[in-house]
Protein backbone atom coordinates (compact mmCIF):
# COMPACT_ATOMS: atom_id res chain seq x y z
CA UNK A 1 0.00 0.00 0.00
CA UNK A 2 1.44 3.37 -0.97
CA UNK A 3 -0.27 5.46 1.70
CA UNK A 4 1.85 7.70 3.94
CA UNK A 5 1.67 7.36 7.71
CA UNK A 6 1.32 10.77 9.35
CA UNK A 7 1.49 11.62 13.06
CA UNK A 8 -0.60 13.64 15.53
CA UNK A 9 -2.91 11.82 15.14
CA UNK A 10 -1.43 8.74 13.50
CA UNK A 11 -3.29 8.35 10.20
CA UNK A 12 -3.06 7.07 6.65
CA UNK A 13 -2.80 9.84 4.06
CA UNK A 14 -2.80 9.85 0.28
CA UNK A 15 -3.28 12.58 -2.31
CA UNK A 16 -5.03 11.60 -5.54
CA UNK A 17 -4.45 13.81 -8.59
CA UNK A 18 -6.95 14.62 -11.34
CA UNK A 19 -7.11 16.72 -14.50
CA UNK A 20 -9.46 19.32 -13.04
CA UNK A 21 -11.71 20.29 -10.14
CA UNK A 22 -14.76 18.48 -11.51
CA UNK A 23 -12.92 15.12 -11.57
CA UNK A 24 -11.55 15.73 -8.08
CA UNK A 25 -15.01 16.53 -6.77
CA UNK A 26 -16.51 13.42 -8.42
CA UNK A 27 -13.85 11.24 -6.75
CA UNK A 28 -14.52 12.89 -3.37
CA UNK A 29 -18.20 12.03 -3.81
CA UNK A 30 -17.29 8.37 -4.42
CA UNK A 31 -15.15 8.34 -1.28
CA UNK A 32 -18.06 9.85 0.65
CA UNK A 33 -20.44 7.16 -0.59
CA UNK A 34 -17.90 4.47 0.34
CA UNK A 35 -17.57 5.98 3.82
CA UNK A 36 -21.34 6.00 4.31
CA UNK A 37 -21.65 2.34 3.25
CA UNK A 38 -19.01 1.33 5.80
CA UNK A 39 -19.97 3.86 8.49
CA UNK A 40 -16.33 4.96 8.70
CA UNK A 41 -15.53 8.49 7.61
CA UNK A 42 -12.24 10.06 6.47
CA UNK A 43 -10.96 13.59 6.42
CA UNK A 44 -11.30 14.78 2.82
CA UNK A 45 -9.59 17.84 1.38
CA UNK A 46 -10.73 18.77 -2.12
CA UNK A 47 -8.69 21.21 -4.17
CA UNK A 48 -8.32 21.98 -7.86
CA UNK A 49 -7.06 18.74 -9.40
CA UNK A 50 -6.51 16.81 -6.20
CA UNK A 51 -8.18 15.11 -3.26
CA UNK A 52 -6.36 14.25 -0.06
CA UNK A 53 -7.88 11.40 1.92
CA UNK A 54 -6.94 10.65 5.53
CA UNK A 55 -8.11 7.54 7.39
CA UNK A 56 -7.80 6.91 11.13
CA UNK A 57 -10.00 5.75 13.95
CA UNK A 58 -10.66 8.50 16.48
CA UNK A 59 -11.70 6.12 19.25
CA UNK A 60 -8.49 4.10 18.83
CA UNK A 61 -6.33 7.21 18.59
CA UNK A 62 -4.71 6.05 15.37
CA UNK A 63 -4.68 3.55 12.54
CA UNK A 64 -6.64 0.30 12.77
CA UNK A 65 -7.19 -2.58 10.36
CA UNK A 66 -10.49 -0.91 9.39
CA UNK A 67 -8.51 2.14 8.20
CA UNK A 68 -6.18 -0.05 6.15
CA UNK A 69 -9.18 -1.74 4.55
CA UNK A 70 -10.82 1.61 3.80
CA UNK A 71 -7.56 2.80 2.19
CA UNK A 72 -7.54 -0.29 -0.05
CA UNK A 73 -11.19 0.31 -0.97
CA UNK A 74 -10.42 3.96 -1.71
CA UNK A 75 -7.64 2.90 -4.11
CA UNK A 76 -10.08 0.47 -5.76
CA UNK A 77 -12.46 3.37 -6.58
CA UNK A 78 -10.02 4.43 -9.29
CA UNK A 79 -10.08 0.96 -10.81
CA UNK A 80 -13.86 0.99 -11.13
CA UNK A 81 -13.91 4.38 -12.80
Amino acid sequence: MDWEIQKDPERLLKTFRFRNFQEALAFAQKVGELAERHNHHPRLTVEWGKVTVEWWTHSAGGITEKDREMARLTDALLEVG
